[in-house]
């Protein structure tokens, strides 16, 4: 589990990405390996998701790729199968966890108020999803539900763009962010926005590292 967080925090931010097909998926890849940014959180939204993880994964062997919107078991197995490294769930379910823990796979559930994160704390989590971070407050929420929890750090995702990602990362409690924006380009068949997005990201996680 540390090292998969220590990879996400290196990354610093992860394209979430929802695919339609398997081309997609691939072709997505793709543009963000062009940008230099190696991983993606592929959300489990449409039923393509598992086929095209799974393409994303033999496309692009090095990346880091994770399942996201994560709501059942079954759900785990077929992001499992499909090559995927990490779960990433909306909410908290302690079913999930415990089975993602049987199954020896790092779980990063969502959470929004102090009562979830306490939940999260007590499953013996120390690294959640903040969720919908923008819509719940932002950085000033997320400031002051942390505070009581010095150990617990976290993924900010949820309105999460190029021009407020900074401000989370900068926090030291934040140890990357999740953005749906990277990728949002494909919709329009446009994956050469998704490399300039993805590199423009890169950029913006070095500055801030370095």
């Amino acid at each position: 589990m540390n090292d998969m967080m220590e990879r996400l925090e290196k990354i610093g931010i992860i394209p979430v990405v929802t695919v339609e097909s398997r081309e997609q998926g691939v072709r997505i890849m793709n543009a963000l390996k062009n940008g230099g940014l190696m991983a993606a959180e592929v959300t489990f939204r449409t039923p393509a998701a598992a086929d095209a993880l799974q393409g994303m994964k033999e496309a692009c062997p090095r990346a880091l790729i994770g399942a996201g919107t994560i709501l059942t078991t079954d759900q785990v197995d077929q992001a499992l199968d499909a090559g995927a490294e990490f779960i990433v769930t909306p909410g908290i379910s302690k079913k999930i966890v415990n089975y993602c823990r049987e199954k020896r796979v790092p779980v990063i559930p969502g959470i929004m108020t102090p009562t979830e994160l306490q939940k999260a704390v007590s499953l013996g989590l120390d690294h959640v999803k903040f969720f919908p971070a923008e819509a719940a407050g932002g950085l000033k929420t997320l400031k002051a539900i942390s505070a009581p929890f010095p150990h617990v750090r976290f993924m900010p995702t949820g309105g999460i763009s190029l021009e407020n990602a900074k401000t989370y990362l900068d926090y030291d409690k934040v140890y990357c962010c999740g953005g749906s924006w990277i990728t949002a380009g494909a919709k329009k068949g446009d994956y050469e926005q998704v490399a300039l997005e993805a590199k423009k990201a890169v950029t913006l996680v070095e500055k801030n590292l370095y």
